[in-house]
């Protein structure tokens, strides 16, 4: 077995700051025994299972799954070319479905733990579960620029932070419920969002390269992205496979960034439970420096490591 997430939670960090990073996992997590009201809403909080449902509802074909063949965002974007609605109505609805989503005991335990360390959380849900669980507020750290489409200097918390790195706060990585506009779906979106962070990435340059500056005085400073590229990473409840094109792309830039400036290398590890996962996503993760340590059960991510007194 290898080492749990309760002893990686224990160790003492290295000099870099630590962050969490959940996926939807976290809600999928005891999902049946949620009481909202779910006459209209789909059996479960799976992404694939949800965009079926959109499916079914625009062209009325009784779709059992994503079929075999595209990808998840693939399957989004096939049906926004064939919808009569805009985007941002497709968007809007997908929103909706979330709607009746109810802070569970892993969302308050897990906030309140990342409350205590002062370690900021980023996730890849759209919803505000986590926010809610302890009734935070959002905060723009950029006001002057923000855009409801890019909301990436925007983030939950009781108070304003002056670091995004040190201090906690919780960010969205691919939009907000709030912001329906905000939210990635499709492989558009995605594509989207990996030209603009590369923009702030390489500030202009077309040719790739990081500035030595990047750390210190950069315009991702008050943005997410300055927490994946400089805070040790763990990875929650996260898939991390192929489909997930932008967080993907952002771990190879990533590891480039460390491969330029060694001294400034942070760990990351992807803890997961359930069946292995396969050879060729062990390959991406080993390349991009994450570290994969699979847990016996998924108690052992979402109960056992929360507790902080």
């Amino acid at each position: 077995m290898s080492q749990t997430l309760s002893n990686l939670l224990n160790q003492q960090t290295s000099s870099q700051p630590r962050a969490l990073v959940l996926g939807n996992g976290i809600n999928r997590y005891r999902a049946k025994h949620q009481d909202a009201d779910t006459s209209n809403q789909p059996k479960s909080n799976a992404w694939d299972e949800m965009l079926v449902s959109l499916w079914r509802a625009h062209q009325g074909d009784e779709v059992a799954r994503v079929p075999k063949g595209i990808a998840l965002t693939e399957f989004y974007d096939a049906l926004d070319l064939i919808s009569k609605r805009t985007s941002k109505h497709l968007q809007k609805e997908f929103c909706d479905l979330m709607a009746s989503w109810q802070p569970q005991r892993q969302h308050q335990q897990i906030v309140a733990w990342a409350k205590a360390k002062e370690t900021p959380l980023l996730t890849t849900n759209f919803e505000d579960t986590l926010a809610r669980s302890h009734h935070l507020k959002l905060h723009h750290q950029s006001a002057k620029g923000f855009t409801d489409f890019y909301p990436w200097s925007s983030y939950f918390a009781h108070e304003p932070i002056d670091s995004p790195t040190k201090q906690f706060a919780i960010w969205h990585i691919n939009g907000m419920q709030r912001y329906a506009r905000s939210v990635r779906l499709g492989l558009s979106h995605y594509m989207g969002s990996v030209d603009r962070a590369r923009d702030i990435l390489h500030q202009g340059h077309l040719g790739g390269g990081f500035k030595k500056t990047l750390q210190d005085n950069w315009r991702g400073n008050t943005t997410w992205l300055n927490i994946l590229l400089h805070n040790e990473l763990i990875f929650i409840g996260l898939g991390l496979e192929s489909d997930e094109i932008f967080l993907r792309w952002l771990l190879i830039e990533r590891a480039k960034l460390y491969k330029a400036y060694p001294e400034r290398r942070c760990n990351a590890y992807f803890v997961y439970a359930g069946e292995p996962i396969s050879q060729g996503q062990q390959l991406f993760l080993e390349a991009v420096g994450v570290t994969v340590l699979q847990q016996a059960d998924y108690d052992a991510l979402y109960e056992a490591p929360w507790h902080i007194l």
